[in-house]
């Protein structure tokens, strides 16, 4: 509480606001702090109110109250397990927002169209836990579906649950662009890292950066721009490339696409350096057979399997809806063992 108190007081400086991002980090700690709190208080009061209707109806003998009790004793426990798991949340970027970027592997038309399933599981999910999502670059299918994308997904802890989607997704069905009716495999790769702040030192000299402009495009809506507003950016030491073509304005899609290849390079640095990074965005491996993470099986029968965990559900549709909690749980207790 005393953290709490001592950032609510510089936040009452005039000052505060003349550094308007280092206001919102420190606005936005206050909340995450309050949020504890709030959530902890909540948890120690729902417990009182639970033993106090189970201590009124055995005085009262009132077998009515079992349902309520039963109920009651659900929510708390799913509280309790969701403020649990957030208490594993401790590596240095698991507070910070998501950076996230799909793209298409093995299985061409049908491969894009998997992504395009990917991207709609992500943002149900999101949703589903008040997290914002900003769309960063968009390039779809030549027939169909999403060949890559880049999402940034904000709100607390974001990256700490979302980094366990990273890897290569696996998806067998009866393929909707095959006449013949026959199944298919394809594949998609989930890549995700923490949106770094300035906090974080690290400078990219300008003469390693090759930035070309070019026209938004996609199938229509906000991914048209008749303007060379869409920006690419090479960092020629490491052939790493990122591009954003969400915002209408040239600077402002600049500035998103070096938030992007900071946080790349960063990446790249500390992997360098510390084994232990592998954390932060794991083992790159081919988009195909033999190395995905989690497989998704819609014939010839229902299951979702994580390969890692061995968690697995047959409500397919639940999980394409974005009810994907369970497979995040498991791995984070699988990384804290």
């Amino acid at each position: 509480m005393e953290k709490v108190e001592e950032l609510e007081e510089i936040s009452a400086d005039p000052s505060f606001w003349d550094d308007m991002e280092k206001a919102q980090s420190i606005l936005q700690k206050i909340k995450q702090l309050k949020n504890k709190i709030e959530g902890f208080d909540k948890l120690n009061s729902d417990f009182d109110d639970i033993i106090t209707l189970i201590e009124v109806g055995n005085e009262e003998e009132d077998k009515s109250v079992i349902d309520e009790v039963k109920q009651l004793s659900s929510d708390f426990i799913e509280e309790y397990e969701k403020l649990r798991i957030s208490t594993l949340l401790t590596e240095p970027y698991d507070k910070n927002n998501a950076i996230v970027t799909l793209h298409s592997g093995a299985g061409g038309t049908e491969a894009c169209d998997w992504v395009s399933m990917l991207l709609r599981m992500y943002l149900r999910w999101a949703e589903e836990h008040d997290f914002s999502v900003e769309e960063l670059d968009y390039l779809p299918g030549d027939e169909a579906g999403v060949k890559s994308v880049t999402i940034q997904i904000n709100g607390e802890n974001a990256f700490g649950y979302i980094k366990a989607e990273k890897g290569i997704h696996r998806l067998v069905r009866i393929s909707p662009f095959d006449s013949s009716g026959r199944r298919h495999t394809s594949f998609a790769s989930c890549d995700v890292m923490p949106e770094l702040d300035d906090t974080i030192e690290f400078d990219i000299n300008p003469d390693d950066l090759r930035i070309d402009t070019y026209r938004a495009s996609g199938a229509g809506g906000q991914h048209v721009n008749k303007t060379s507003s869409a920006i690419r950016i090479t960092h020629i030491p490491t052939n790493t490339v990122v591009q954003c073509q969400n915002e209408r304005s040239q600077h402002k899609n600049k500035d998103r696409a070096l938030k992007v290849l900071k946080a790349r390079l960063y990446e790249l640095k500390l992997r360098e350096q510390e084994e232990e990074l592998k954390n932060i965005r794991g083992e790159v491996k081919d988009i195909g057979w033999g190395s995905q993470i989690r497989s998704y099986v819609f014939h010839p029968y229902n299951m979702v399997k994580d390969h890692r965990t061995n968690v697995e559900t047959g409500n397919v549709q639940s999980v394409m809806d974005g009810e994907i909690d369970m497979f995040i749980t498991a791995y984070l207790k699988w990384i804290n063992m």
